[in-house]
């Protein structure tokens, strides 16, 4: 691996946790903050809130994608990602003052959304680019996403109880701050290490493919919809626990934590998810994707359900940190499998496909969560969203150990594993 790949590699993993902190962020004083744009109380308000943020991520992670294919060039699409999406929060914190209601706060989301997850999505796509192995390159964007929720929710939970509005401003902060340090990244180190083109100028690299032949690619790999359906359902638990769980210590029927106790205990999933990422995602390039995705995903539904149903405080904190460490065994090793599976010329699209699935897991995961917890409470809800991590698991591991590098036939045959730096 090269010093460039190193460089390269921190200031995108970079670029990717502060994009986390600046949406995370938001999480803890949702309650508070829906309320101050306008909405009545309550968890349904606070649902909507984040659908529409994720639903526009779900319309435009592959337009962003497949552009930057096409384009063969991905940071000044970071660059104007990351610029957007600060502006889009600047509008939001204003959205009191000019006398607009909740619905324009909803519009404002949707907008915001579709530029973010330019810079998101595509900062993943370039560490895809990189040298050195993808199962260390996607535990760098796993360590730098885990990092990024920790520190989002334990700084959000703190200037949400002193202003509902303070994590908004922080947060457009964070990404003008972003779209700055992306600016400073190599498109050409990142375009050479996968043999992409500098630009259309070139006519070379994806640049002559064209929008609709990367997007066809990617959606016609072989085995590629076993990464997006355990991504879906990985990111709807997620999603689960960014709107229910804050609800839920928050209650006083539950624990009746601060905006600041709810945001230290996403912290605590978010820390361990974050710190073992890299580790386990260069574990899944030894030993290969089977066991990390599947043991993975089945423990992180069986302590899912138990978050749900602890008696006290203490074990559902305790049980929350094991499943960040569930998490970070699994999540390295589906994105590296997206990465064994794809051309380097249609990994934007990939990826893009790939945040698309997570997304609307995500929106899933707010859906699902905030219906159950309506009409049947917390224990049930839990037990679903538990309960659907454990059923894509068993479903899918025959599938998984087929095309999984190095331990199913396609590994064999060589067919998945054509990383050039492996």
């Amino acid at each position: 691996m090269s010093d460039d790949d190193r460089g390269e590699r921190r200031l995108l993993g970079a670029v990717v946790l502060a994009v986390l902190i600046s949406q995370v962020l938001l999480y803890p004083g949702v309650p508070d903050l829906v309320v101050a744009l306008g909405a009545p109380a309550g968890i349904d308000a606070g649902m909507w809130f984040l659908v529409a943020e994720f639903g526009a991520f779900v319309s435009f992670a592959v337009v962003w994608g497949a552009a930057s294919d096409a384009l063969g060039r991905r940071v000044p699409l970071i660059v104007a990602g990351a610029l957007g999406g600060a502006a889009s929060y600047v509008a939001l914190a204003a959205i009191p003052g000019l006398g607009l209601g909740f619905r324009a706060a909803l519009v404002v989301r949707v907008v915001g959304g579709a530029l973010t997850i330019g810079a998101f999505s595509l900062a993943i796509t370039s560490l895809m680019d990189l040298g050195g192995g993808n199962g260390r390159n996607m535990g760098a964007a796993g360590t730098a996403i885990g990092l990024g929720a920790a520190v989002g929710s334990v700084v959000g939970g703190a200037l949400a109880d002193l202003d509902p509005f303070y994590p908004v401003y922080a947060g457009a902060a964070v990404l003008a701050g972003t779209g700055l340090l992306a600016a400073t990244v190599d498109d050409g180190a990142v375009g050479r290490a996968q043999g992409l083109g500098s630009g259309a100028e070139e006519g070379s690299g994806t640049g002559a493919a064209g929008f609709r032949d990367v997007l066809a690619r990617a959606r016609t790999t072989r085995g590629l919809l076993v990464p997006l359906a355990f991504g879906f359902v990985d990111r709807l638990t997620a999603g689960f626990f960014a709107l229910v769980g804050v609800y839920y210590f928050q209650d006083p029927a539950a624990f009746g934590l601060s905006a600041a106790g709810a945001g230290a205990t996403l912290a605590l999933f978010f820390v361990p998810f974050a710190l073992l990422q890299s580790p386990f995602g260069s574990l899944s390039d030894r030993v290969g994707r089977f066991l990390p995705i599947v043991v993975g995903s089945i423990a992180y539904g069986v302590v899912t359900i138990a978050v749900g149903v602890a008696p006290v405080y203490p074990l559902a904190a305790a049980l929350m940190a094991l499943v960040g460490v569930c998490g970070a065994l699994m999540a390295p090793a589906t994105m590296a499998l997206v990465t064994d599976l794809v051309e380097p010329e249609a990994r934007g699209a990939a990826m893009g496909l790939f945040n698309v699935f997570g997304s609307l897991g995500f929106l899933a995961g707010f859906l699902v969560g905030g219906g159950a917890t309506e009409a049947f409470g917390y224990a049930p809800a839990f037990l679903a969203v538990g309960g659907l991590e454990l059923a894509i698991a068993l479903a899918l591991f025959p599938a998984v150990r087929a095309i999984a590098p190095g331990e199913g036939a396609l590994g064999r045959r060589g067919d998945v594993d054509r990383s050039p730096s492996e």
